[in-house]
């Protein structure tokens, strides 16, 4: 235990407590008005993310360890239940129980794949155990190529269809991404043999490339949004929500390219 566990623990609940809290409220916006009872569990999920947030911010880096190894513990079992929920909605929508409501199934599944990989990454730092690089670095964009996917396909059908130059930017990232994801997935599946500095250099340096690009893409369909210049159904913090996610892995790309080659990325 030291303070890199710390500051580490710290930095996932921080991003990801405020992660939850807000797919707490995209849900429940999706829900119909008579969905009485998952609207109320939506709000007592954002509610129980918005303490752990504020908790977390209390703590600071000098804070012992072992508070933090408690505190972990105890996002990990909020993190647990608002999963369950989340692939509870999803049932519900696949089994066409909520007609009429506004929640994509694969936007239900998405917001549970990211609670899932929150709720692993806290084990890991307990229990002490992280993925050796060149793991780290195949499955980590494994992970967030698929979520970039998902943030191009959502921006691509909740923009006016009558957006039509902004809807075919959001088709052509959805594209690019399922092709980099693809190509993550070849990688993976060809470990070990696939994991030599040269490539893995090489596919930071891809997978970078294509992140800037959407990052500006979400910042500037936020900026729009907010200024109310285009049409669209997106919710102004749904456009800072995914911009924020893409900000996250560029700079877990980053932290790679310095852990592989010793030196910053440019």
């Amino acid at each position: 235990m030291s303070n890199a566990f710390v500051a580490r623990s710290l930095d996932e609940i921080r991003f990801w407590s405020r992660i939850m809290k807000e797919h707490s409220l995209f849900l429940k916006l999706g829900f119909r008005c008579d969905d009485t009872q998952l609207i109320q569990e939506a709000n007592q999920f954002y509610r129980v993310f918005e303490e752990i947030e504020a908790k977390a911010q209390a703590f600071t880096v000098q804070t012992d360890p072992e508070t933090i190894k408690r505190f972990n513990i105890e996002v990990h079992t909020s993190i647990t239940y608002i999963w369950a929920f989340k692939r509870r909605v999803l049932g519900l929508i696949l089994q066409c129980q909520l007609p009429g409501a506004n929640n994509f199934p694969l936007l239900v599944d998405h917001t549970s794949r990211e609670a899932y990989y929150f709720r692993n990454r806290l084990e890991e730092l307990n229990a002490g155990r992280l993925e050796p690089l060149p793991d780290a670095i195949i499955d980590e964009n494994v992970f967030f190529l698929r979520i970039m996917a998902d943030h191009a396909k959502f921006i691509g059908h909740l923009l006016d269809p009558s957006e039509r130059s902004l809807v075919e930017q959001a088709r052509n990232f959805s594209h690019d991404f399922d092709q980099l994801l693809y190509q993550a997935v070849d990688l993976s599946s060809m470990r070990p043999q696939s994991q030599t500095q040269p490539l893995l250099d090489q596919f930071l340096d891809q997978n970078r490339v294509s992140v800037k690009s959407l990052r500006d893409f979400k910042k500037t369909a936020s900026e729009l949004i907010d200024a109310c210049r285009i049409k669209s159904i997106i919710h102004p913090l749904l456009a800072d929500h995914v911009f924020r996610e893409a900000e996250r892995f560029l700079e877990i790309i980053d932290m790679f390219e310095a852990s592989l080659t010793g030196k910053p990325a440019i």
